[in-house]
């Protein structure tokens, strides 16, 4: 061990890189004032990379001939400050994560980068032209979408950022392009990528624009109100169209008033849309938005900004509670049970837990909002770890709409279509209204099979069936990303006959085409909605009526309000039904009654219709009878007998390698190292339900334990012993720690 260093100090470095531990590095400013937080660029093996500087070192295990100096300093300030470096610190520690890759998560991509330009983005923006023509009123006479953009546009004293234009009307290029050929807009240059909302500069909620609150919302206003300035975890369950989004904005408007920022998470691009136009109409704030939807530049310029205290609102999907936030107020974590919000691969943490730390840390109140909260959070409120406030009316009074269940056993089918439901979807729409029809599979259908042999087009390199596209003309993996055309015959038997087995949203959508040619129809899903802008033209396109029949996956689920939908039909329910995931229950449980939940919002009934093979299944009978209170406490006392999550607790390690033993020998070594008691214990290892992907073959071993204070020290044993044993070398291998997805 030496002591520090003859010519300069020692620092502790953390890289990007799938090993635990800070590296020592020399520091090249002899003063040692090279910050804790700042990025600074190091050559690790053969590689150089951007590392952050996570301590002051005293002395260092590595001998002083072999220390090398870090080559540059890339910040005159941290990019990560004490709190949120102790955030990181702690999840790397809770989740059991290399801290250097943990930190380079919380940073924007443009910062992972050595040569990312530190002077803010120019965004386009648009202002009203001044006097007006005077022949204005010919001029629009005939162009009603080009009169709303310029009545946005002059609603508000400063330029309107184009993002902003193409988030409330969709693709505006052309109306705004005609606006600007006309003299009656000019376009202007924006610094940086916030934009303010309402028509002043003060972080207030706009005057006049709040709606009358109702008994339940108020009673929950008044709680949250009456909070201190301290850590207050709230449970906020309301059922769909309750109005949580107001009580959010009420307690927003108190904490903006008050010179503090707002961090609100949501776990889908698709529910920003709308959340971000309410935020706009409702705040004289300037806000930033952070999501995958957005340029390298823009989230790095949002950031910046956050991190300057520039943005008073900061919404964004679950990588934004890493965002800096010097004047932490209030965190809101909207649909907090949603899957979404745990990272699936690499740094496996879950945003909502997180939020909770943080808010922890900076001594803030954090609301979690619901319809269906997870079974942990109100396992929490019941234990009195959370507040527990509840909204059991929708704000408009409009009743919930009854649940129906269609019996589609015998019945032929339409693209996934029994007649029945055809029939409920061409009733409301010859009444004037909309129609959703929600499935959770994208694609044209499952699989393509052969008529005569039964061959089914395989994936090879998972343990999976090929997802017929494009109308049928190509097959795609889901789960690796293989894509190859659709065979003219059956490779096996040479036959022409072959079939789409099932249906996806594709199928669907083209099945509703043809039954309803007159009727215009969007298709919501990944692909549907991929290029930038479409996801909010479609979804302005069904606010204003223009789209009477919806198709879409689970991004349809949650957080949309239209007014006019009054009847939504569910295609398959019975996947929730017969899972090997202990979860797949009540996931089913909280999407049924987040889709059921958006029909019927306003002034019209609505009604829902749940297709099914299943009909007589007790959960279903049990969801349908008493709602969603009665699912989950017949849930969690079933969760309580099992020892099963909030009453017991989970670590899953997996492994995987490209042959079938060595994750199996890997998993068994590291079973070996665990003393079984009471109170923890290793189930497996057994083959993953899915055991080949992507070429590899994988297998699990769940480590359980009956207290959280048994879970962890045999973890922090894994981390130090797992990488020594003797199949280590064979395998890639994860700790997930709180497994949503045993699949």
């Amino acid at each position: 061990m030496i002591k520090g260093h003859e010519t300069a100090p020692i620092l502790r470095v953390a890289v990007p890189v799938p090993l635990y531990g800070g590296f020592d590095y020399l520091d090249i400013d002899e003063t040692g004032r090279t910050p804790v937080g700042s990025r600074v660029l190091v050559r690790f093996g053969r590689r150089r990379l951007v590392g952050i500087v996570i301590e002051h070192a005293d002395d260092s295990d590595v001998p002083a001939a072999r220390l090398r100096a870090i080559e540059k300093v890339l910040d005159d300030t941290p990019v990560l400050d004490d709190e949120l470096l102790g955030l990181l610190r702690w999840a790397a520690r809770y989740y059991h994560h290399p801290l250097g890759e943990a930190l380079a998560t919380a940073l924007p991509v443009a910062l992972r980068r050595a040569k990312a330009d530190q002077t803010p983005h120019r965004h386009r923006g648009w202002q009203q032209v001044d006097p007006a023509p005077a022949d204005e009123d010919d001029l629009l006479a005939r162009a009603p979408r080009q009169r709303e953009l310029l009545a946005a546009i002059r609603a508000v004293s400063h330029p309107t950022a184009h993002s902003h234009l193409l988030a409330r009307f969709g693709n505006a290029q052309a109306p705004l392009k005609a606006l600007q050929e006309r003299g009656l807009i000019e376009p202007v240059e924006l610094p940086g990528a916030l934009e303010r909302g309402g028509a002043g500069s003060a972080p207030t909620l706009g005057a006049g624009s709040a709606p009358t609150l109702g008994a339940d919302q108020q009673q929950a206003v008044d709680h949250l109100c009456g909070l201190d300035a301290a850590f207050h975890p709230v449970l906020l369950e309301g059922v769909t169209g309750s109005g949580k989004t107001e009580v959010y904005f009420r307690h927003m408007a108190r904490m903006l008033a008050a010179g503090r920022q707002v961090l609100f998470l949501a776990p889908e691009i698709g529910l920003t849309p709308q959340l971000i136009e309410r935020l706009r109409a409702r705040f004289d704030a300037a806000i930033g938005v952070l999501h995958s939807q957005r340029s390298e530049g823009e989230r790095a310029d949002v950031w910046r900004a956050a991190r300057a205290g520039d943005a008073d609102i900061v919404i964004g999907t679950r990588s934004a509670v890493f965002t800096p936030l010097p004047r932490l107020g209030l965190i809101i974590v909207d649909e907090e049970h949603d899957g979404s919000y745990k990272q699936q691969d690499g740094f496996r943490y879950h945003a909502r837990d997180v939020a909770l730390r943080r808010a922890q840390q900076c001594g803030v109140p954090i609301v979690l909002g619901s319809a269906t909260p997870a079974l942990e959070s109100l396992h929490n409120a019941n234990q009195k770890r959370f507040a527990h406030l509840k909204l059991p009316k929708r704000a408009t009074g409009a009743a919930l709409p009854p649940i129906r269940v269609i019996d589609i056993r015998s019945r032929p089918l339409l693209g996934g279509l029994s007649d029945p439901m055809l029939g409920h979807i061409e009733r409301h729409l010859t009444a004037g209204n909309q129609v959703m029809i929600f499935i959770n599979r994208r694609g044209y259908a499952p699989a393509l099979s052969c008529h005569d042999c039964g061959w089914i087009a395989p994936c090879t390199r998972c343990d999976a069936p090929l997802t017929l596209h494009g109308g049928g003309a190509r097959l795609q993996c889901h789960h690796c990303g293989a894509a190859e055309a659709a065979p003219p015959r059956c490779p096996s038997c040479g036959a022409k006959e072959l079939i789409a087995l099932g249906a996806g949203t594709e199928r669907v959508a083209g099945a509703l085409r043809s039954r309803f040619p007159d009727v215009r129809i969007a298709r919501f899903d990944r692909d549907s909605v991929a290029r930038k802008g479409r996801l909010e033209s479609q979804l302005a396109d069904v606010a204003s009526g223009a789209t009477q029949l919806l198709v879409g996956t689970q991004m349809l689920a949650k957080g949309h309000d239209f007014a006019r939908l009054t009847c939504v039909g569910v295609l398959d329910v019975d996947g929730g039904l017969f899972s090997a995931d202990f979860r797949a229950a009540e996931h089913m449980a909280q999407l049924v009654t987040q889709v059921a939940g958006r029909a019927g919002r306003a002034d019209l009934a609505g009604e829902v219709w749940l297709q099914t093979r299943h009909p007589e299944h007790p959960l279903l009978h049990r969801l349908l009878a008493g709602g969603y209170n009665a699912f989950a406490s017949a849930a969690l006392s079933e969760r309580r007998d099992a020892a099963l999550p909030p009453f017991g607790h989970l670590a899953l390690l997996r492994a995987e390698a490209h042959d079938l033993q060595s994750p199996q020998e890997f998993l068994t070594q590291a079973a070996a190292t665990i003393n079984v008691d009471a109170d923890i214990a290793c189930w497996g290892p057994v083959p993953a339900p899915m055991q080949r992907r992507a070429g590899r073959y994988r297998a699990h071993l769940l480590l359980h334990a009956t207290r959280r204070a048994r879970l962890h020290p045999a973890l922090d044993h894994w981390q130090r012993v797992l990488g020594e044993l003797p199949g280590a070398r064979r395998v890639r291998w994860s700790i997930d720690v709180d497994p949503q997805d045993l699949l």
